[in-house]
């Protein structure tokens, strides 16, 4: 055989061996954004495939490029199930860094792959009704590039509407992320599950009773006895969020919701601030029941519905219990949001422009502020 020839072959042959190896990631996704562990350092869990389909054990490489410049590689010893790999590798905090990772098999390296965007920062869950959600007048956008949100499948710049909130319009998140992400230095990644115009009734998990419905009923139902249930698909929802980030995996869930409470046109179907009290505490504790850790909860003074009907006493009494009691922890009082910051030329309950910017902006002061409290960092209980 010709040198020419000797040589073609043997490109083909590696090329052929390259290609038969296949590095996958399905953890950690290319804009993610993982929770710190500490101030300074994070656990990115790498999850993937070889490509193999067999049991044994591959040999990983990782390493980090921050502002051009790689760290050293690291090797991995990851266990695989039909070619299935579990590890975990230690990061800084900050970003955006890109993430290398490549097989060796002996001197070889046989298969590689990368993202481009990895963050070690901040990751929040919100929830609520719909100034939680994207019912805001004016769409917002990260200024910062450091903060992104997870759509379900993948992570994005968190440009709005939010992915898994209702509503087509504008959110407080953005500017929170923000505001925060200048505030820490680190990446902000959210988690949005807010759905408007819903009552604290219908958050409450499959089965839950109580006296009352709220103003709207399809998701809640009647029974025989005259009392009303939910049905438990906003629960379920919000447990399906919170879940796959395991202990420790976000730093808290934030919610902002008590409109569809307060001072309804009909009363009977106003919520007695006792009641909801009882109510978000059994959501709290049942949503961290279910996904086997506690997640510290953010809980707003929120009421408000228009001039003239700026906020109930008695709602604003029951979320600030909560607070007191050590159930959840104090976020920003937005029923003190009105004129220019609500929408429709101050007329409505939405927030406009300036009123989600002062709105994330409040958010962020509530949360950075206890984020430097040593509080924030003493390890989750497991439920």
């Amino acid at each position: 055989m010709s040198p020419w020839k000797s040589l073609t072959a043997c490109a083909w042959s590696l090329s052929l061996g390259l290609a038969a190896a296949e590095l996958q990631l399905s953890s950690p996704l290319d804009y993610q954004v993982v929770q710190r562990r500490t101030l300074n350092r994070g656990t990115v869990p790498l999850i993937g495939s070889d490509g193999s389909h067999v049991d044994g054990a591959i040999c990983l490489e990782t390493r980090f490029v921050a502002e051009g410049r790689p760290s050293p590689w690291i090797r991995l010893d990851a266990p695989t199930s039909k070619g299935q790999f579990r590890c975990s590798m230690e990061m800084p905090a900050g970003g955006w860094f890109r993430l290398e990772v490549r097989q060796r098999k002996g001197d070889s390296v046989v298969a590689q792959t990368h993202i481009d965007h990895l963050g070690i920062g901040e990751v929040f869950v919100v929830t609520g009704q719909s100034n939680s959600a994207n019912h805001g007048e004016e769409p917002q956008k990260p200024q910062s590039g450091l903060v992104t949100t997870f759509d379900g499948t993948g992570w994005r710049p968190a440009l709005d509407p939010q992915p898994g909130a209702s509503g087509g319009g504008g959110s407080f998140l953005p500017p929170f992320g923000d505001a925060l992400s200048k505030r820490l230095g680190v990446p902000v990644g959210l988690v949005a599950c807010g759905i408007g115009a819903t009552s604290v009734r219908e958050w409450l998990p499959k089965g839950s009773r109580f006296p009352n419905p709220p103003t709207l009923t399809h998701r809640v139902r009647r029974l025989d006895s005259g009392e009303w249930e939910s049905d438990g698909a906003v629960f379920e929802g919000l447990v399906a969020r919170m879940a796959p980030w395991g202990p420790g995996g976000f730093r808290a869930v934030l919610w902002h919701q008590g409109e569809s409470d307060a001072n309804q046109a009909d009363a009977s179907r106003t919520l007695a601030g006792a009641r909801y009290r009882e109510y978000l505490t059994t959501v709290i504790q049942e949503s961290r029941r279910r996904i086997g850790w506690e997640p510290p909860w953010f809980v707003a003074q929120v009421s408000y519905h228009v001039p003239g009907d700026e906020a109930s006493a008695d709602i604003r009494a029951a979320q600030a219990s909560l607070w007191q009691e050590g159930i959840a922890l104090e976020g920003p009082d937005s029923d003190a949001l009105k004129g220019a910051f609500r929408d429709s030329g101050g007329k409505g309950v939405h927030f406009s422009g300036p009123g989600l910017r002062e709105h994330g902006k409040r958010w962020a002061d509530k949360v950075g502020g206890w984020i430097a409290s040593p509080a924030a960092h003493r390890k989750p209980a497991a439920q």
